[in-house]
């Protein structure tokens, strides 16, 4: 009993395989549903070694690969293959998928603080889902290390990148306030049932804290889809309002990691661009906005709150 209405909880990401682990049921699968696939490197970034299956044969001549380049003792990889979300939700006619911080300090119990700002990841070409464009890397793949890549991209016009709380402004032109809300709620609860799903299987150590960087896309219907975590995520910048988000990421993460003991044992609801979402196992909602579900994509005043938390600090017990 409730065991579907537990297992939907968890219907947040697409049909995912780790080769060459799960090589003989996707194969099946593969073979008896068809459609696209997206294979990903396990060991990399940046978009480096993706690419798009969209026949049986093409997985087959990967693994033909892999096993030459291991018999030939050369650096061979795992793979993941990802069922490609063909219905994603556009802004112009482009395909993007989110950026989006958690901080992790404890999985037993469970902590976690998600940042209220992240970046929506634009491709440079409008999207398509026809045959002949299958195979192009700049329709498909969000990555901007690829994207720059393209030869119709200016740097001087744009640099193919949104705030989240920009994303979420336009989204609620389009379908008002109360669609996108929910949307954003899923997305915390992706990140928060992600979290609780390994927690069983993850070493805890009080002394240790990790921050994730999710990878998100919603369809057409606003309904978000996990992609891929990545752990210690990149934190290289080459615009300026990169360098600025990165920055007040970083910045808060280490406010909130509290090495000299400032808070001296207690749990500020808020530090900086981070809000508490989580607490010995229990989600924890805003005091700051009540109506809200999640305070993804608000307003991120990190330096108003950093000044509040710091008369908090020398207050002692007495509350923010």
């Amino acid at each position: 009993e409730g065991q579907h209405e537990e297992a939907a909880r968890y219907d947040f990401f697409p049909n995912t395989y780790v080769l060459p682990a799960d090589y003989n049921i996707f194969v099946e699968e593969f073979r008896r549903t068809g459609g696209v696939w997206i294979m990903k490197p396990i060991g990399r970034a940046q978009g480096k070694g993706i690419f798009i299956a969209s026949k049986p044969s093409q997985i087959e001549a990967w693994l033909k690969e892999r096993g030459r380049e291991k018999a030939e003792n050369c650096c061979y990889e795992n793979f993941v293959a990802q069922r490609y979300l063909e219905n994603p939700y556009l802004v112009g006619g482009k395909k993007f998928d989110m950026r989006i911080y958690a901080l992790c300090q404890s999985y037993a119990p469970l902590k976690v603080y998600l940042y209220r700002e992240g970046f929506a990841r634009f491709t440079n070409v409008r999207y398509s889902n026809a045959k002949e464009d299958v195979d192009n890397p700049y329709i498909h793949l969000t990555n901007h290390a690829i994207q720059k890549k393209d030869e119709t991209y200016d740097a001087g016009n744009t640099d193919l990148k949104w705030g989240i709380g920009q994303l979420k402004r336009y989204l609620i032109t389009k379908h008002g306030s109360e669609a996108v809300n929910e949307c954003f709620a899923g997305i915390q609860n992706i990140i928060l049932n992600s979290l609780r799903a390994v927690a069983n299987v993850i070493i805890n150590d009080k002394h240790c804290f990790e921050m994730y960087g999710y990878d998100v896309m919603i369809d057409e219907q606003l309904k978000p889809w996990l992609i891929e975590v990545n752990a210690s995520p990149s934190m290289s910048s080459d615009t300026q309002t990169d360098h600025d988000l990165k920055f007040g990421v970083l910045d808060d993460m280490l406010t909130c990691v509290d090495m000299e003991q400032h808070f001296q044992g207690r749990t500020p609801k808020r530090v900086g661009g981070f809000d508490l979402i989580c607490d010995n196992g229990v989600s924890v909602r805003s005091e700051e906005f009540a109506s809200l579900p999640t305070m993804l994509g608000t307003n991120n005043d990190r330096l108003r709150n950093l000044k509040k938390l710091q008369k908090w600090c020398q207050a002692g017990a007495s509350a923010m």
